[in-house]
């Protein structure tokens, strides 16, 4: 079906590396992630101060949807471990076998709820402290959800150079009356984390001039000014390091 893809999962994984960090494996990935999924659903989203925050960033728990409400992270005809729920298993402690010998087609199929909302609501809202993720998400919060928090982070960064507060604002807004309360800016934020975002953001400067593959700058970012409409960024500041200057 997809045609780059097609063949065993080994030519699936090499197929993936390029447009991944080196050092990062993706299927040892997911199994962290399912772990922070089964985590949220059978016990972070029924204790009390997750419910309590949630409520102050104004985001509903999968279980208060109108629509489809994911009561745990079993399919829909299984127990439910409900408010009352207790961390004795393994899923509710935020962890999963990870036998080498283990295959998908073996493992429990989980209710599928996506997290992104309540990590970019976290980070809009200055409430991603690790204690707090580590609340939410349980103990393999690093390796599931760390990948996609960290793009968040520099999203997060990019939406606000782009635009007004106004329009960033509006952007982290949520249907059924999820609106954003408050944007905070960003905390604990490290001069290497900076360093990666002037690069990602250089990057996507090259991408808007098309100052990619031969065309791309030797020099990395400091060339996403050159070419077409190049000009015009360094007179508006945009391209970041200019700001610098």
């Amino acid at each position: 079906m997809f045609g780059i893809y097609e063949g065993s999962v080994s030519n699936f994984h090499v197929a993936a590396k390029p447009f991944l960090d080196p050092q990062f494996d993706i299927f040892e990935w997911h199994t962290h992630f399912q772990s922070c999924v089964r985590y949220f659903l059978d016990h972070a989203q029924y204790n009390a101060p997750v419910q309590s925050l949630a409520a102050f960033m104004n985001i509903r728990l999968p279980f208060q949807k109108s629509q489809n409400p994911a009561l745990s992270s079993r399919p829909m005809g299984s127990p439910s471990p409900g408010p009352g729920a207790t961390a004795q298993s393994s899923h509710a402690a935020g962890k999963m076998p990870m036998g080498q010998g283990q295959q998908p087609a073996q493992m429990t199929p989980i209710t599928f709820v996506t997290l992104l909302p309540y990590v970019r609501r976290l980070v809009a809202t200055g409430f991603d402290a690790p204690a707090v993720l580590h609340g939410f998400f349980g103990d393999d919060w690093v390796q599931g959800i760390g990948p996609l928090y960290e793009q968040e982070r520099r999203n997060f960064l990019f939406a606000a150079k782009s635009d007004t507060w106004v329009q960033v604002k509006m952007s982290y807004d949520m249907d059924e009356d999820q609106i954003v309360p408050f944007l905070r800016p960003m905390q604990n934020v490290s001069e290497k984390e900076i360093v990666t975002a002037e690069t990602r953001w250089s990057e996507w400067l090259a991408l808007q001039d098309w100052m990619l593959g031969p065309r791309a700058p030797e020099g990395g970012g400091d060339a996403a000014t050159s070419g077409p409409g190049g000009e015009a960024r360094r007179r508006d500041q945009v391209f970041i390091k200019s700001e610098e200057s």
